[in-house]
This record gives C-alpha cells, sequence and structure tokens, in this order.
C-alpha cells in the first residue's frame, strides 16, 4: 500500500542498498537507489541505479573503505534525477557520521525518516553517551582523545581491557582491544592514521546484539532482537569486530529479551526517532544490555526481520513516518533467519553466484573481489538457531570452493 502521494522512492547508502531496494519495490514503489558496490541483485530491484563501482569481468570492484567518498553518492543521485521526479529518499549504512553529506541529499530528495540533526544528535558520541548518563540507561564509558597522551590519561580511569575506536565508520572496522599498557600505544599508532578522533571506550564482555525498531513520535516498537555475528575469520572477516551479518531473532531468556526490547524503546523515543532505526547493544555477563550506538536508518537486518514477522519494512517505515502507525504483530517469530556476510579469503574472480538463491550481493560474474572485501551474503532459514548456523556456514564452504584466484591484472 503506498503511503499517500509517495510513488518513486530512493535508496541511498554505502552498503546494505539492495535489501532495502528489494522491500521498497516490494512495497509497491518505483525505486532508485545509489550506492557502493551496484551489484546484480541491486539492478533487478531498480527502475535505475548508480554505483561508484563500475563492476566489469577482470576489473577489480576496489576496497570500501579506501575508496568510498559519501559526497560521491550526491553527484549519482542528481544523474538519476535527470527527467525524473524522485518523491523520498531512504538512508541505508554509511553515511551516519556526514551530517553535512546528509543535509545535502535532504535538499535534494526529502529524506523520510529522521533528519539530518537526529542522526548528529545521536551519532556525536561523547554527548549521546553524557545524555544515556543523565537518563541511568547502561553503556560503556566513552571518552574522546586526539593524541597518545590523552588516550593514556583516560585509560587510567578505565580497567583493562579497554577498545579504541574510529570517531567515524561502520561495520566494525578499525576498532581494537587493547589489553594492557604495553600494547596501547603500537594500537593508538596504527588507529591514528585513520582517524584522527578516537573513542576509548570501556570493554563490556558479553553477547553483542541489535534491535530493530520502528517509532513514531512518542512511542517506540522493538520489532526484533538480534544476534550479531561478529569476526568470523572462517567468512574471511579480517577485523577482529566486524560485522558479519545476523541471526534473527535473538535465542535467549525470555526476562533478557524483554530487558533487551525496553532499552532501545526507551533511546529511541527520548531522541525523538521516528520511522525504522537500530540500537546496538551488548548485553554483559551479568545479563545488562549496554547501549553502544544508535543506527537511526535501517539497518542490515532488514531481509531476516520480514521473514520471521512476516512484514514489510519498507511499508512500515512509510505508515510510521507518515501517518503515525505502528505495526501490529500478532504472530510469533517463524524460526529463524540469519544473513551471513562471506569476504574474500584470497584476491578472487566472482563465479555466477545468482544461481544459488541463498545469495544476495551479488557481484558480476567474473568482476574481482579484493582480499578481505565483501564477496556475497547468504540468507537462510531453519527452524533451529544451531542448524540454521550450520547450514549458512555450509553454504559458505560451498561458495569459497568455487572461486578461483585474480591474477594481478587491476591490482589497487
Amino acid at each position: 500500500m503506498l503511503g499517500l502521494d509517495i510513488r518513486s522512492v530512493l535508496a541511498a547508502g554505502a552498503v546494505d542498498v539492495a535489501p532495502l531496494a528489494t522491500s521498497a519495490r516490494r512495497a509497491g514503489y518505483d525505486v532508485y537507489a545509489a550506492d557502493y558496490y551496484g551489484d546484480q541483485d541491486l539492478k533487478h530491484s531498480c527502475i535505475a541505479s548508480l554505483s561508484l563501482t563500475k563492476q566489469r569481468r577482470r576489473k577489480s570492484c576496489g576496497r570500501l573503505f579506501n575508496n568510498f567518498i559519501p559526497e560521491a553518492l550526491l553527484t549519482l543521485v542528481k544523474s538519476l534525477q535527470k527527467d525524473r521526479k524522485i518523491d523520498v529518499a531512504f538512508v541505508s549504512s554509511g553515511l551516519d557520521d556526514s551530517p553535512d553529506v546528509l543535509s545535502r541529499l535532504d535538499n535534494l530528495v526529502p529524506i523520510l525518516g529522521n533528519s539530518p540533526e537526529l542522526f548528529l544528535k545521536v551519532r556525536d558520541k561523547p554527548k549521546f553517551f553524557m545524555e544515556l548518563k543523565r537518563l541511568g540507561i547502561a553503556h560503556p564509558k566513552t571518552a574522546i582523545a586526539q593524541n597518545l597522551e590523552e588516550v593514556k590519561s583516560i585509560a587510567k580511569d578505565l580497567r583493562f581491557p579497554l577498545l579504541l575506536k574510529p570517531w567515524a565508520g561502520f561495520g566494525g572496522v578499525g576498532i581494537r582491544k587493547v589489553s594492557s599498557p604495553r600494547e596501547l600505544e603500537g594500537k593508538f599508532r596504527s588507529m591514528h592514521a585513520l582517524s584522527h578522533s578516537i573513542l576509548v571506550q570501556e570493554y563490556v564482555s558479553g553477547t553483542h546484539v541489535s534491535a530493530s525498531v520502528i517509532s513514531i513520535p512518542g512511542k517506540a516498537l522493538t520489532l526484533t532482537i538480534n544476534e550479531q555475528l561478529l569476526g568470523m575469520p572462517e567468512v574471511g572477516q579480517q577485523e577482529p569486530f566486524g560485522y558479519c551479518g545476523n541471526i534473527v531473532p535473538l535465542s535467549a531468556p525470555e526476562h533478557i529479551i524483554d530487558k533487551c526490547k525496553d532499552v532501545p524503546n526507551r533511546v529511541v523515543s527520548h531522541f525523538g526517532l521516528i520511522g525504522s532505526n537500530g540500537v546496538d547493544l551488548v548485553v554483559s555477563e551479568e545479563g545488562i544490555p549496554h547501549v553502544v550506538e544508535v543506527n537511526p536508518r535501517f539497518q542490515g537486518t532488514i531481509e531476516c526481520v520480514e521473514r520471521v514477522l512476516g512484514l514489510n519494512l519498507v511499508e512500515a517505515h512509510v505508515k510510521a513516518c507518515v501517518e503515525r502507525r505502528l505495526p501490529a504483530i500478532f504472530m510469533e517469530t517463524k524460526g529463524f533467519c540469519t544473513r551471513l556476510i562471506l569476504f574474500a579469503k584470497q584476491r578472487s574472480t566472482a563465479p555466477d553466484l545468482s544461481i544459488i538463491k541463498e545469495c544476495r550481493d551479488v557481484p558480476l560474474p567474473g568482476a574481482i573481489v579484493e582480499e578481505g572485501e565483501p564477496l556475497c551474503s547468504i540468507v537462510v532459514e531453519d527452524p533451529s538457531r544451531d542448524a540454521l548456523l550450520k547450514k549458512a556456514k555450509q553454504l559458505s564452504r560451498s561458495i569459497y570452493s568455487s572461486l578461483s584466484s585474480a591474477s594481478c591484472e587491476g591490482c589497487i
């Protein structure tokens, strides 16, 4: 069902744009998209799409965190607008920490959802955590540092281990765990080359989860609590805290799930967020959810959440933003669904992955995927959480066995 006069929509972000575009198409909209990779399933969901990477046979797809420039997406959006009327924009991952780009995007195509000002409100980490402290919401102690002396001073007030995080980023890239004072200088210097401002954060040992939340002014509804899959070397993830996907929903005792739902509801409502939002948490070994960050846009969990709940998240987002209506969730979740992201374990030539029905984010056959870069995602369902993950890992091994290494033509 289309919301008011909205007919055409733009899905924009660095990554996770394909599932957002697919959801929007299923909701009945004409879809346009701007992203980094330009995978095959994104093109199939859109009337038109433009990407920063031009995938070609025997040519490299590049490296996301070296080559992605948020401002460059605006050029793609301007090109998509020529001779077309696009009513609203939906935001995916990659622009969270670029408020200026979001403001310019909003001027080109109105963002349906949180304003750039609201993005800034929850992504300015020191101010955000100060507000959580005022609200009495558990979170890791966090401070910002510009140099090694400041890091050492902050570290004196935090117990080891602790985390060093880049000021801006996504997907868990660049996060480093520091287990002792002896490791501090080396890990700081390696990070400082990537980010001049560094977050020094208390390390909370526990289970990493995310909440998928839909909200209207004054009220938020947590749809699902999701298990996060991080730092899995078996799928080629080289970053220790790098995002590898999720399992929806989290398998945990009911009282833990209830706590994990209550906290995001409070956070999202307090900051006045609307539409689709994500809240990342760490559930400590004592069972206390600690808020790590808020993603005030569509999340990479979108397809899995839709499958287990039997709803369309884009439709729910539009109704929340335009009609101020929350979805009615009457059913229990339908088993488990995982999205597992596979990364190239070596410089590889992409096979034709479109023949595998579980594959998503499908590259052009013959394109070269650099070592450590995303190869594809797989989406699998099963009534059992353990059987689900086993099935997904078996499929990933089959995909890896089909790869061939690429020559150095087009090396970057």
